[in-house]
């Protein structure tokens, strides 16, 4: 069966194109791209194969391979669309073509139809793995298919740009009616905003008392897909924070994503939850996260948060990543309450660069999963940290950064503290009463979000590049 197609382009790109249908100045304007692409052999919410194709890269066509160009056609010579699909043989992109139209909206003429047909067949005569064509209107508007060797055209099912905004283009299962519970807040964001939400995929990584509140807060705001993803039993000492647990949850030793699926489902608010219980690590997930649109990251495992820092720039998915850490008062110095939220995305600093997660303690996090008696005797000669220590918790401040990190995906969506979206960075100083907007210096050799690279690469072997993946 012909999967269905996603078409994701990073902010970077976007803004390339944007730039590309301007300076035609009515004339209709042509390039190159090159996609990363995600096969996922199971979509968890459709049961169904999809597939996505990641933007990594927009090459301008040279001025001495353009033939003409008017308000109605564009044409070029073939010798760069050559050098394109050898480039992209060799990397396994998927080769596109775009082009403009500077007086409508965006659609696949007759003609386009005919000339696609034959760069499509010296696409598959090359061997690569399909010939993807997008179409830009002066609208606004975004077409886009691929034309595949077995199972010719395939139209996308989604085209979306994402980085500090997302912007979606309406799609087939978007839904026809405002839903009557959610009409208070489309007085606020317009008749399109809950339609939107309804059509995506989320994913709570890590459901304490953050993630709890998060996956709560996107029921609400009516997502209508969620992926819960936690390994851990509710405990008694988990009760002061994580929603929706009973003390009674902790005597049947209830894992915590059933305690969060049982809650969203008695509210009865139309979303579709997939849950499983394991570490986010786990191949069985890779599927499950390709197919998300957005992931919350509210662990604090390093292991965890190393992999979905990387899943970010590869694929193309926004994480918002949430962390706390409170130190009690001692000796009149008074408390330490910080938040943070940090959104990742190509074009922005990553959690290496932001000193967020340390690659020892991942080591050591994978080691304690992997080989549990040679973690111990490491730890007994001091060649791993493990503190069994808990940290301080209330449910105030889990609660309110579950909120702001919320708040950063509603304005990727709708932009209401600025054009920008979301911010890179934002710390809430509780103790302070106050908000930081954190600078962070991106690393000269990070390979992750200095380096395009990997952005937009998608499937690779190993896994997002890692090695032991």
């Amino acid at each position: 069966m012909t999967p269905a197609l996603d078409v994701i382009f990073l902010e970077p790109h976007a803004e390339q194109l944007r730039r590309l249908l301007s300076d035609g100045k009515g004339v209709e304007m042509a390039a190159y791209m090159q996609f990363g692409v995600a096969q996922i052999g199971l979509d968890p919410w459709s049961g169904m194969s999809r597939m996505r194709l990641v933007s990594h890269d927009l090459v301008h066509i040279i001025d001495d391979e353009k033939i003409s160009a008017s308000s109605v056609h564009v044409s070029w010579n073939t010798g760069g669309y050559m050098r394109l699909l050898s480039e992209s043989l060799s990397s396994d992109f998927v080769p596109g073509i775009v082009h403009t139209h500077p007086s409508s909206h965006a659609f696949f003429s007759q003609q386009d139809d005919i000339n696609e047909a034959e760069l499509a067949r010296t696409a598959a005569i090359k061997g690569t793995r399909g010939l993807a064509s997008i179409v830009l209107g002066e609208d606004g508007s975004v077409k886009a298919r691929i034309w595949l060797p077995q199972d010719g055209v395939v139209d996308a099912h989604t085209v979306q740009a994402v980085g500090g905004r997302f912007m979606r283009w309406p799609t087939a299962d978007a839904r026809s009616l405002e839903a009557s519970h959610l009409e208070r807040q489309s007085r606020l964001f317009g008749t399109g905003f809950n339609p939107l939400v309804s059509t995506l995929r989320m994913a709570v990584v890590g459901c304490g008392g953050t993630g709890s509140a998060v996956a709560m807060l996107l029921a609400r705001l009516g997502v209508g897909h969620l992926l819960l993803i936690d390994n851990d039993i509710i405990e008694k000492t988990n009760l002061n924070r994580v929603h929706g647990s009973r003390r009674a949850d902790t005597e049947r030793a209830t894992p915590k994503i059933d305690i969060i699926e049982r809650e969203i489902m008695l509210a009865d608010l139309g979303v579709h939850v997939i849950k499983h219980r394991g570490w986010v690590n786990d191949p069985a997930m890779r599927d499950s996260l390709k197919a998300c649109d957005f992931v919350f990251g509210c662990t604090d495992d390093h292991s965890g948060r190393i992999m979905l820092n990387r899943l970010a720039y590869f694929y193309g998915i926004p994480v918002i990543d949430v962390g706390l850490r409170m130190m009690a008062s001692s000796a009149g110095a008074g408390h330490d309450i910080n938040g943070r939220v940090t959104t990742l995305s190509p074009g922005r600093p990553c959690l290496l660069c932001g000193k967020v997660v340390s690659a020892k303690r991942a080591a050591d996090e994978d080691l304690k999963r992997i080989d549990p008696v040679e973690h111990e005797k490491r730890k007994r000669e001091a060649y791993v940290v493990d503190s069994n220590d808990p940290a301080p918790a209330v449910v105030t401040f889990t609660t309110e950064m579950a909120c702001v990190a919320v708040n950063e995906m509603l304005a990727a969506l709708v932009g209401f503290h600025g054009d920008d979206g979301m911010e890179p960075t934002r710390s809430r100083r509780f103790h302070a009463c106050d908000d930081r907007f954190l600078s962070v210096t991106q690393a000269e050799t990070c390979p992750i979000c200095v380096s395009s690279r990997f952005w937009g690469r998608a499937d690779v072997e190993p896994f997002l590049d890692m090695i032991g993946t």
